[in-house]
């Protein structure tokens, strides 16, 4: 193959899409137990929500000013780029019906049927009419639509109905003393309840369950809606619209940083549409009543669905009891020396420890705060916070220690996308409480994950601390696989304070000895380690590069992993996500493998090695190898000094690698090829990290 410029790399939007079509082929896959295939469907509806609303828009926006983008996109102009994706999105939209139709009826094998408002028996007409004067009606939105002069806003985040009554005919004279019957057609829309559960489990009196839709209840009830009307018909089909979720800051100098964020994210609601979707059975004059209504033309993502949108809500479809058909969740393991009944402090003082999250218990992270809260010779926690557990116990520990006249420090990241009103919330309470509150750097978001403990000791204060790849979020530490390294080492914990004043003094640059700190020292010193393996390969020394990330797409990075495999640097990648670097390609990445993990747990570790000529140098970090990581955020990478955790990185990096059940080979086709190694067991990542974590617990109970 020629390399050129338009073929050295795979479209950002295209690698997400394939990601999102891997979790697809999670839904599809038949070794996945029935309900967890749900789930994934859910998942993968949700991640297109928030692609359509982030990436999408934001391409949109560069065609409707009239910038072609192609040097931004990468050699496709932003108008083709859209539509292109409409395509894609169209066939996995297809392809997931599908996928929604093969499960129902393998549930249906299962005694478990969803039917809709026409399939209910009379014992069922009486609950779901019961159930909807008593829990639907109160909650229900409708509103009758011809008569407004303006529409209403549909939120992006709701399913609707949008329902059409066509009138009994009204007899008119005309001059010609004939009688004429018109028909009057009038349209409503109806939002459907967010309150309640969109899965209503029915009474049933034999063996078999049965599970009826929001939608068809409200769609079973609509005479009981809408009896004031004297109509002859009435339908009811569901659209959904999406967003743009760009915040657009207001510049008012009068306005606290946190007003300005939570005013643009209640604007968030008014966004511009960028995506339509609806039922395809509906009537043509009903959808071309709404998309004239709302502004919506050809040039607005359409697309058509089946009967049900918001399939995200299939990631709380009702276990009913049925968990043989759910996979057997592991308990999180303990980690090995580290006893959640000790003292953890004084534990490490003497060494580093590693919690490796969902495998072993992220308690460690509660303990951790939960004693320093009380701990009497503490005298300060400063943390960064950017996404939180709906009633986090991080907070809650951190109101503790404030409670307990220790200062806190917490720099909150208002901008998280999706999550500033919740962050914004738990602002304004933990400054309530006497926290200091620090809302990060002018332009940059600050998406670290770091914490250190100033304790008296001796009279001299002496540091505490952790380092994360993931959020300190105690309900996503449940599904997303995260490192969290706790460590008192001294120099470490002084790069930690200084970026706690960084973010006070944001003005200077501070340099720091261990630490990799975005935006100002990350991509230099990667690119350093680069060139290191460079010149081992090109002496003949040992030379290969491994790393864990969520995503790849950070051009001039990707050259640099070309000249280090063209060097014949052997480059191993586990990449969850975007991947816009093409592996295998003889001259340019020969010395490039890269594969996908999608399984139960969500990979979200990013962990960096480099060989170093045999004394590998070991990171683990809170920064892909994205720009945005890399030049527009705050973000730190970790060097890892414990022999022992510097093993235990190296083991994983090994298993994850060695995966060949739920890995799927990164290429050009974007075609997710499952990996098949010949000659080689059966061997699924996270089934085998679980075991080795047990393991390590054996052997150390076998030397007891």
């Amino acid at each position: 193959m020629s390399i050129t410029q338009e073929n050295r790399y795979i479209d950002r939007e295209k690698s997400w899409l394939a990601f999102n079509a891997r979790v697809l082929q999670e839904a599809a896959d038949e070794t996945v137990p029935l309900l967890d295939r749900l789930r994934f469907l859910g998942i993968f509806s949700n991640n297109l929500d928030e692609f359509f609303r982030v990436r999408y828009a934001a391409i949109r926006r560069l065609n409707s000013e009239g910038i072609s983008g192609e040097k931004i996109l990468g050699g496709i102009s932003a108008e083709q780029l859209l539509k292109e994706i409409t395509e894609i999105v169209i066939e996995q939209q297809s392809e997931s019906l599908r996928i929604l139709s093969v499960i129902e009826k393998m549930l249906e094998k299962e005694n478990i049927f969803i039917i809709n408002e026409n399939e209910i028996n009379k014992e069922q007409q009486n609950f779901i009419k019961d159930f909807f004067i008593q829990k639907v009606s109160p909650e229900l939105i409708t509103i009758i639509l011809n008569d407004l002069d303006e529409f209403p806003l549909l939120k992006d985040t709701s399913g609707y109905l949008a329902v059409k009554l066509v009138m009994k005919p009204k007899s008119q004279n005309t001059i010609l003393s004939k009688i004429v019957q018109k028909k009057e057609t009038r349209y409503a829309v109806i939002e459907i309840p967010k309150t309640i559960n969109r899965f209503v489990v029915l009474p049933s009196s034999t063996d078999k369950q049965y599970i009826i839709l929001l939608d068809d209840v409200i769609r079973y009830n609509l005479h009981n809606i809408f009896n004031i009307f004297d109509y002859e018909s009435i339908s009811a089909h569901m659209i959904k619209i999406t967003r743009d979720a760009e915040l657009d800051i207001d510049a008012d100098l009068n306005k606290s940083f946190m007003e300005k964020i939570s005013s643009s994210v209640k604007d968030r609601r008014i966004g511009e549409p960028v995506r339509f979707v609806y039922d395809q059975s509906i009537e043509k004059d009903t959808l071309a009543f709404f998309l004239t209504r709302m502004g919506i033309d050809a040039t607005d993502s359409l697309i058509p669905g089946g009967r049900y949108h918001n399939r995200r809500d299939y990631m709380d479809f009702p276990n009913l009891g049925r968990y043989d058909l759910l996979k057997k969740q592991n308990p999180p393991l303990p980690v090995v020396g580290l006893n959640l009944e000790g003292s953890i402090l004084e534990k490490i003082k003497h060494k580093d420890y590693l919690v490796n999250a969902p495998y072993q218990s992220f308690s460690y992270v509660i303990k951790f705060l939960r004693e320093a809260a009380l701990d009497p010779k503490v005298v300060s926690i400063k943390i960064t916070l950017y996404r939180l557990a709906k009633n986090s116990q991080i907070v809650s520990s951190l109101i503790n220690a404030a409670k307990n006249g220790k200062k806190v420090v917490v720099q909150i990241e208002l901008q998280a996308r999706f999550d500033e009103a919740s962050n914004i919330s738990y602002a304004e309470m933990m400054q309530t409480e006497g926290i200091e509150l620090i809302f990060g750097v002018k332009g940059l978001k600050v998406h670290s994950k770091i914490c250190v403990i100033e304790r008296m000791e001796e009279g001299k204060i002496k540091r505490y601390g952790l380092i994360s790849t993931g959020n300190f979020n105690e309900s996503t530490a449940k599904v997303y696989t995260d490192v969290t390294i706790f460590t008192s080492h001294v120099q470490i914990m002084r790069d930690i304070s200084k970026i706690f004043e960084f973010f006070d003094v944001n003005y200077r640059v501070y340099r720091y000895k261990h630490l990799l700190v975005s935006p100002h020292y990350t991509r230099s010193k990667f690119y350093k380690l680069i060139d290191l393996e460079i010149l081992n390969a090109l002496a003949g020394r040992e030379a290969y590069i491994k790393l864990k990330m969520n995503s790849l797409s950070d051009l001039k990075m990707i050259d640099k992993l070309y000249e280090a495999s063209r060097a014949g640097v052997k480059i191993q990648l586990i990449i969850r996500g975007i991947c816009s670097l093409i592996p295998g390609i003889p001259g340019m990445s020969e010395n490039i493998e890269a594969i996908s993990i999608v399984d139960n747990y969500l990979e979200h570790s990013r962990l960096y090695i480099f060989g170093n000529d045999g004394n590998p140098l070991i990171y683990i970090s809170s920064a892909d190898f994205m720009t945005r990581n890399l030049d527009a955020r705050v973000e730190v990478t970790c060097p890892i000094y414990d022999e022992d955790v510097k093993q235990e990185l190296l083991d994983t990096f090994e298993i994850g690698w060695r995966a060949n059940v739920k890995a799927r080979l990164h290429s050009e086709k974007l075609d997710n090829k499952y990996r098949k190694q010949p000659n080689q067991k059966m061997f699924r990542a996270q089934e085998e990290m679980y075991k080795y974590y047990c393991d390590k617990i054996e052997v150390v109970t076998e030397n007891i």
